[in-house]
């Protein structure tokens, strides 16, 4: 058998009985045990569904922004080395040394689909119109309002990578929940109440011959 065909064939499943005593009680009690966790797999697998579904948008908006981030930024190199052969290295340095505002940041944590996520939003950032305009160049004011521009998207850009980091830990989370519930504990549960259901069959069966010698013995008295 080749090792591609190998890789295809998912593992036998391993089953288990349970340390637990075969009497109705127990019997009633795994079955109920069985219904929870069968109810628990499907919302589990219907989370990872939507887990995701989310993370290939997320994973999809990530990397369309990047790109655009690369051209833009591309642009304003472009200015910059466009500006600084127009203008002397003094003038650009002046122009660029006072800026009116620093960047602001705010970051906090909001729920979706129960887990904590990071939103960052920029409270104030600064104003690139920070010179005077004598002996500067049109190309340097693109270029600064591109680079203005592109700190929101820049700052997006952090915030879905953290976000798609953290979908990621919860995929793989929920995804080992998914697989215990399905190749461990409900077979587990499966298998113990066959065990028990077949116990109490030759219990019955043990009973019934018992019964069934002694009138025997009483009819023939």
């Amino acid at each position: 058998m080749s090792s591609e065909h190998k890789a295809h064939n998912p593992k036998p499943k391993t089953m288990a009985i349970l340390a637990v005593n075969p009497n109705r009680m127990e019997l009633l009690r795994l079955r109920k045990r069985v219904v929870l966790a069968q109810k628990g797999h499907k919302l589990l697998r219907d989370k990872q569904e939507e887990l995701m579904r989310r993370f290939m948008a997320l994973i999809h908006e990530c990397k369309s922004l990047r790109n655009k981030i690369e051209e833009e930024l591309k642009k304003a190199m472009d200015g910059f080395l466009s500006a600084r052969s127009i203008m002397s290295e003094n003038e650009l340095d002046a122009a660029l040394s006072y800026p009116k505002k620093s960047l602001l940041i705010e970051s906090k944590v909001v729920k979706v689909l129960n887990i904590s996520v990071p939103k960052i939003e920029i409270k104030e950032k600064p104003d690139y119109h920070c010179y005077g305009f004598l002996n500067t160049t049109d190309s340097l004011d693109r270029s600064l309002r591109i680079l203005s521009d592109v700190i929101e998207k820049q700052v997006r850009l952090s915030e879905l990578e953290l976000t798609i980091a953290v979908f990621a830990q919860e995929i793989e989370k929920t995804r080992r929940r998914v697989n215990a519930l399905e190749f461990i504990l409900i077979p587990n549960l499966l298998e113990t109440i066959r065990f028990i259901t077949q116990k109490l069959t030759e219990i019955e069966r043990s009973n019934l011959t018992r019964l069934m010698r002694v009138k025997e013995l009483v009819q023939n008295r």
